[in-house]
């Protein structure tokens, strides 16, 4: 169980083809590159040919100092402001038929107001145990990257030793829950195809974050992961910072025969759908 936790500017959003359509007042742009090889991870014994998970990222919502333009970091442990409890809430409405398999979450208070908000609304996750870390928390690249491969290598690990993720298991099915709303533009796989080179997913993890530790992360996948972006989007685009509970959907592939260097696919970039009700006095 998740413990109860004790005049935003406007973003762009960008659209891309085979999208959902969007107001003009609200457009995404949608991503469908992949990654350049990173760096060396050992595949355990047993894990499939190929082993594929969905990161869904997002920002914790709105504080008094976000609204006030202030720069928090690590050393000021700032509650969610009504607007921000309103952002996570809509988020958590956006998001409430997503199967979410690991829950990750700073463990800062902000953090974990907005993680509890999004899983409040859950129809298939309001009971998940969240994994706070500290290494989620602002700023510092190499705990960014100290975090994301070590969800790696669990996501491995799991993806070897249990026989539920083989591919054409019910549990591919995670792929159908996010295809919902987001533009990944197939369905879950099925039996009849499930010698497709392109597996199910084997989990979908959620992680809630800051905006300068997305920055970083992010920045790792370009720098690091050598991520190839469209000529729709450019690098300060994609490295510029998410607004209050933006959402971020990446694919992490890992194939056996490349020694266990991830592909990242990214598919949207700091979403805002569920904000568009909400009004600037809220």
């Amino acid at each position: 169980m998740v413990a109860e936790p004790a005049g935003r500017p406007v973003w762009r959003k960008w659209c891309g083809r085979g999208a959902p359509q969007c107001g003009e007042a609200s457009r995404r742009r949608v991503l469908g590159t992949r990654a350049a090889l990173g760096p060396s991870l050992p595949l355990p014994p047993g894990a499939r040919k190929m082993t594929r998970f969905a990161l869904t990222v997002v920002r914790h919502g709105e504080t008094r100092f976000n609204k006030e333009k202030i720069i928090q970091g690590q050393g000021v442990d700032e509650p969610l402001s009504e607007t921000g409890f309103k952002q996570a809430a809509a988020a958590g409405i956006f998001l409430n038929n997503v199967k979410f398999t690991h829950v990750f979450s700073s463990d800062l208070t902000r953090t974990r107001q907005t993680v509890h908000g999004i899983l409040e609304k859950s129809k298939v996750c309001k009971d998940m145990t969240v994994k706070y870390d500290s290494r989620l928390r602002e700023r510092v690249k190499m705990r960014g990257k100290d975090f994301f491969d070590i969800l790696c290598q669990l996501i491995l690990q799991e993806a070897g030793e249990n026989e539920q993720f083989s591919r054409g298991a019910p549990s591919n099915c995670l792929e159908t829950s996010l295809a919902e709303i987001f533009p990944l533009g197939k369905n879950c796989p099925s039996e009849s195809n499930s010698d497709s080179s392109a597996p199910g997913l084997v989990a979908s993890v959620l992680v809630v974050s800051h905006g300068a530790y997305m920055k970083s992360l992010f920045n790792y996948f370009l720098t690091d992961l050598k991520c190839s972006l469209p000529t729709t989007l450019n690098k300060s685009e994609f490295m510029s910072v998410s607004p209050n509970t933006g959402i971020s959907l990446f694919i992490i592939n890992f194939e056996k025969g490349q020694e266990g260097k991830p592909t990242v696919q990214c598919v949207c970039m700091y979403l805002q759908d569920h904000l568009s009700g909400m009004t600037e006095t809220c």
